[in-house]
């Protein structure tokens, strides 16, 4: 499937380029924004960084927003930033309200029939999107690392608990760690996967850690004290419970920062770290 470039902005000496696609598994067309560094300029590969974003946003939030295009040019690695649902798609309810359906894919793979055919953000991130980039654009597909923020850092926690071979670090700010014990995500579970909540765990955070206790992960976690959806929609504080019990705490850097809250000022002020976290990983 080809990548039709859709635009092109010369930024700290590289290139971020937006492209769309027609996506098998979502059934429709899809945008998605890459920042090549310098270095692949030339056409040789470089390591990549996936950041998958949340609730109401598109491929674009991350890229305007969080001061990580500077840190990508310094370190000399790209960035890949995916949309957060299907687009174009008219199904009764995807547009009723903003935190399911249309910018709230949740990264998952629908069941119910209702949903089945177009959300399959998880096989869209994890396979379609990757054979895409990968084939077709000088990122090196043995060099990728995933991050994620809110919706999205429950994405990249999840795929990477559930593929820890392919990616070489994850990290998250201000996840959703435990969906099927919060509002979001029980929403969002009880629609596209229904009412069976055993099916619902392997698209939690907590859940899979678990029950993936064989591999050895080095996760970094932000999340801001004064966050207004802390306790009631993100459950850091469990997930920080959770690690301790089960003797993983070397594995897991989660901090809470203090006074910072959910926005896009709170990534902004530790993107470095992010980006620093996964360079050590993806150049070892």
């Amino acid at each position: 499937m080809a990548l039709t470039e859709i635009s092109r902005n010369k930024s700290f000496g590289g290139y971020l380029v937006k492209y769309q696609h027609t996506s098998d598994e979502l059934q429709c067309d899809m945008k998605f924004n890459v920042f090549l560094p310098k270095e692949a300029t030339n056409g040789k590969p470089v390591p990549g960084i996936y950041f998958l974003s949340g609730l109401t946003c598109t491929e674009d939030n991350f890229i305007q927003k969080s001061g990580a295009l500077a840190e990508a040019a310094k370190h000399g690695v790209a960035l890949i930033a995916p949309d957060t649902s299907p687009r174009g798609v008219s199904i009764e309810g995807d547009s009723d309200s903003w935190d399911f359906g249309v910018g709230a894919g949740f990264y998952l793979d629908a069941t119910d029939p209702k949903w089945a055919k177009h959300y399959r953000m998880y096989s869209y991130i994890v396979k379609e999107l990757p054979s895409l980039i990968h084939s077709q654009l000088p990122i090196d597909e043995s060099r990728i690392s995933i991050m994620g923020h809110s919706m999205g850092g429950h994405g990249a926690l999840t795929v990477f608990m559930k593929n820890p071979t392919k990616y070489k670090s994850v990290s998250a700010f201000s996840p959703i760690v435990n969906p099927i014990n919060c509002p979001w995500g029980q929403k969002a579970f009880s629609n596209y996967l229904g009412n069976d909540k055993e099916a619902w765990k392997q698209y939690d955070t907590i859940e899979l850690i678990k029950s993936h206790m064989n591999e050895k992960v080095d996760v970094l976690v932000d999340v801001g004290t004064a966050d207004g959806f802390l306790e009631n929609q993100l459950k850091v504080s469990t997930l920080k419970e959770v690690v301790h019990e089960l003797g993983r705490d070397t594995e897991w850097n989660i901090r809470f920062q203090d006074g910072y809250d959910h926005s896009y000022f709170f990534i902004s002020t530790f993107i470095a770290d992010h980006v620093s976290h996964h360079v050590k990983a993806l150049k070892a």
